[in-house]
């Protein structure tokens, strides 16, 4: 006798889990959070690798050449320069991507 009602119960505590569920909305500022540290992390990466390409680049020739330091020096310096340069890049690609998101959140001010 007390199936049906054990079902019903079980029905609707399904029902008042599943409203609840729906109720919790992700936080968006975690997410911001992220992409922010992701992007830190992308441009950090991109200037040592440049440093690094560079090092590479000169210290290869030097040890053909024999001319060190010099090739090293210079490569490293360009190799400074285009990590820059890639820096640069990827923040204005960003603040391309942040206007572009926001004009309508803007016009409400």
């Amino acid at each position: 006798m007390s199936g049906p009602s054990d079902e019903e119960r079980l029905k609707a505590l399904d029902e008042r889990i599943k409203s609840a569920k729906g109720a919790q909305a992700p936080k968006p500022h975690m997410e911001e959070h992220y992409s922010q540290a992701q992007l830190a992390w992308r441009m950090v990466i991109e200037l040592v690798a440049g440093l690094a390409i560079g090092f590479g680049i000169g210290y290869g020739l030097d040890a053909l050449l024999g001319t060190r330091p010099w090739l090293m020096v210079l490569f490293i310096f360009l190799g400074l320069a285009a990590g820059v340069n890639v820096m640069l890049r990827t923040a204005r690609e960003v603040q391309e991507q942040d206007k572009a998101g926001r004009p309508a959140e803007r016009e409400g001010d």
